[in-house]
């Protein structure tokens, strides 16, 4: 009977052999006309010279990396020194996005964790609630985000009226408000992944520690981490990423002050004045991190997953 049934499987996957690539077919042209396709063309971009009034020149040259690393002085024929400006906002990306990354794990888990662990009827009405946001576009909710944080907004408001403060608190044009814009907008990311790993998690494993004599932050550290680090993960990449990239908060709610690698390259693009050539550079120099970083966590979990097998 079980080599019948092996068998069965066995016919049943070489009926499909053939047709597999016809079926997965549509999926990779997808994948190559809107993923690949404007990535490679941001890449000959970057490579490309800029016109004066606008566009670019078909002549290939490394300008645009070298202007993103190295200042030449303002006609170019000085020393080469090192860039600062556009190193120190793509540094104010990463310290804003991984900020931002942190408060939402610090405020996802323990939201993960209580829908996780209420009964199996109430869970789906508390996972539609952390995805009501996400009925409403993106920049309706950044500029919400700012008339709450204003000066004479309601923030500011409440708590002038209940006496804890008795002028306005400067929220908005500030790095703090920009990494609230960021939680905001990707808290969600966060807390879904994790959500549905504690859901698998087998509490019998904390029971278990429980008898053992360990107290409940051992549990979490020792036991309840671990088995759900996956979801973790997959939650911190799920707002990095969009976070180190992002524009809207920046731009909204930060100001010229506290630009971001994500509002550079989108100022870029826009009118005349733009510089395309530079903007495409700064794109895959962006992209190239996030993808270091990615394989970075990649390896890590394969090196887990290999220990633990």
């Amino acid at each position: 009977m079980a080599a019948g049934a092996t068998g069965g499987g066995s016919i049943a996957s070489d009926t499909y052999a053939e047709t597999r690539n016809w079926l997965l077919m549509p999926a990779w042209l997808i994948l190559a006309v809107l993923s690949l396709a404007p990535v490679f063309l941001m890449l000959i971009y970057s490579f490309l010279t800029k016109e004066f009034r606008g566009g670019v020149i078909w002549e290939f040259s490394l300008a645009a990396y070298d202007q993103f690393f190295f200042d030449r002085g303002l006609f170019g024929d000085e020393p080469p020194k090192i860039e600062w400006t556009y190193i120190t906002i793509f540094w104010r990306s990463i310290w804003q996005a991984g900020a931002a990354t942190l408060l939402s794990l610090v405020i996802g888990f323990p939201t993960a964790y209580y829908i996780a662990t209420r009964p199996a009827h109430v869970r789906p009405i508390w996972v539609f609630l952390i995805t009501i946001p996400y009925w409403v576009n993106l920049l309706i909710r950044t500029v919400s985000m700012k008339f709450l944080l204003r000066d004479q907004g309601p923030l500011n408001d409440l708590l002038i009226s209940i006496g804890l403060i008795d002028s306005p608190i400067h929220i908005v044009n500030t790095d703090f408000a920009v990494q609230l814009g960021l939680f905001y907008s990707y808290l969600p990311f966060m807390v879904l992944p994790i959500y549905a790993a504690v859901e698998r998690y087998n509490f019998a494993l904390s029971e278990a520690a429980a008898d053992l004599y360990a107290n409940k932050w051992v549990t979490l550290r020792r036991v309840l981490l671990p088995s759900v680090k996956s979801g973790v993960i997959a939650g911190c990449i799920l707002v990095f990423v969009p976070s180190l990239g992002s524009f809207l908060a920046p731009d909204l709610l930060g100001g010229a002050k506290n630009l971001m690698i994500g509002s550079l390259i989108e100022e870029q693009f826009k009118g005349n004045a733009g510089n395309w050539p530079f903007g495409a550079a700064a794109s895959m120099i962006l992209l190239t991190m996030v993808l270091i970083i990615l394989m970075i966590f990649a390896r890590q979990q394969a090196k887990a997953q290999k220990a633990e097998g």
